[in-house]
């Protein structure tokens, strides 16, 4: 049946379609998430007139602009940039060293962390009045942003030096879980704290657990400062606009990376050298498993394992990323799965994985415990964890 609607009608219609769009249009700008590199009439002032360095590689941006080269414009006096894991502008490959070198692009100095020293030496900080951290991170305490953040703030402690961090989301943020590591049995550059592996804080909540908790060498506590974000709950699924290191290029390799990281401690490819890194798992001897890669060298993976071999294994993203977010949990599963398949190779697990995972895990899928077994054994931990995490954290759960 035809319905008739008189002109005036229609007209109204449209009226309350526009303003109906336009209360979407400014609720979706009210609930965006606002970085802390993005408030600069936050922080700005406190740069005004002071002798500034940045810790930053390629995910330091205010909206399309690099930080350094914003704050430049703005008449800051930048005296050095300090790069993490990947270098400065973020193409290195993983544990690549770097060394240090002058930015193409603003003639800086920058200070590789991830060569000949991971943590600023007092020349290094000599004549700065403020430090600024603002590096995207992921929330896996393998990842070593956090334990250049740590390194960072010791130097600044021991020299009197504030640090400011501009804080972003953790796209894992949204829940806790796996081991937490005994530092007196495993402590290294990627694992330096008693976290669980998936430890759910912003990079600016971490750094406020680092000073709580007492730390950085001898106790020490840092004059620390940080610019929150804004509409950013523990709830929000986060997609990074750009990928925090080279091969985690896409949201599924970030979701995937606190799973797929322990392959690291392995013999099996994690398809590094494709297009799909931290997003496949294989190894040539995989025979039982359907889908096949060949990775090859490229940038920010210049020798992958298995460089120009042909591996079998499975394709990952055939999982949804809904199923991912609402798993909000380590899978296991894959890692079992695999060492039980190459059950008569002994080189399975390499030393690697107890500095990733610290070596209970390595010894309890050894012992043929159960993933549901391994899981109850992290309980105790991850409750003491929460309780410590809970002063600190910025944002609602």
């Amino acid at each position: 049946m035809l319905m008739f609607v008189s002109e005036k009608h229609f007209f109204m219609r449209i009226k309350l379609a526009i303003v109906a769009i336009l209360v979407a249009m400014a609720f979706a700008a009210c609930s965006q998430v606002m970085v802390g590199a993005d408030q600069t009439a936050q922080y700005v002032p406190l740069l005004t007139g002071k002798r500034v360095a940045v810790v930053a590689n390629q995910t330091s941006v205010i909206g399309d602009i690099h930080l350094v080269d914003s704050l430049l414009r703005l008449g800051i006096d930048i005296r050095r940039v300090f790069g993490p894991e990947h270098g400065f502008r973020g193409k290195a490959d993983a544990g690549e060293h770097l060394a240090d070198n002058i930015d193409a692009a603003t003639g800086l100095p920058v200070v590789s962390l991830y060569g000949k020293h991971r943590k600023p030496t007092a020349a290094d900080m000599d004549s700065l009045d403020i430090v600024i951290f603002d590096i995207q991170d992921v929330g896996v305490r393998f990842y070593t942003y956090i334990s250049t953040l740590h390194y960072v703030m010791e130097a600044c402690a021991e020299n009197n030096v504030p640090l400011l961090v501009l804080d972003r989301p953790n796209p894992n943020g949204f829940y806790v879980d796996g081991p937490v590591l005994d530092t007196a049995r495993a402590r290294s550059f990627v694992g330096m704290h008693p976290v669980p592996l998936v430890h759910g804080m912003t990079i600016g909540e971490y750094a406020m657990m680092l000073n709580g908790e007492h730390w950085l060498k001898n106790g020490e506590v840092c004059q620390l400062m940080v610019v929150p974000c804004k509409n950013y709950t523990h709830r929000t699924h986060y997609q990074l606009p750009i990928k925090p290191s080279p091969n985690l290029p896409t949201y599924r390799s970030v979701l995937l990376y606190p799973s797929l990281g322990l392959f690291e401690g392995t013999f099996m490819s994690v398809a590094r050298g494709t297009d799909f890194p931290f997003e496949a798992i294989g190894h040539p001897d995989y025979n039982v498993a359907p889908f096949r890669f060949t990775p090859h060298s490229v940038e920010g993976a210049k020798y992958p394992p298995f460089k120009d071999v042909q591996c079998r294994g499975y394709d990952l993203r055939l999982i949804s990323i809904d199923s991912l977010e609402s798993a909000a949990r380590i899978n296991l599963k894959w890692l079992i799965d695999s060492y039980e398949y190459f059950l008569s190779k002994p080189d399975f697990f390499q030393s690697f994985i107890d500095k990733l995972a610290g070596p209970e895990l390595r010894k309890q899928i050894e012992k043929g415990m159960t993933e549901a077994e391994i899981r109850q054994s992290w309980q105790d931990g991850l409750r003491d964890f929460q309780q410590i995490r809970k002063k600190y954290l910025l944002y609602e759960e």
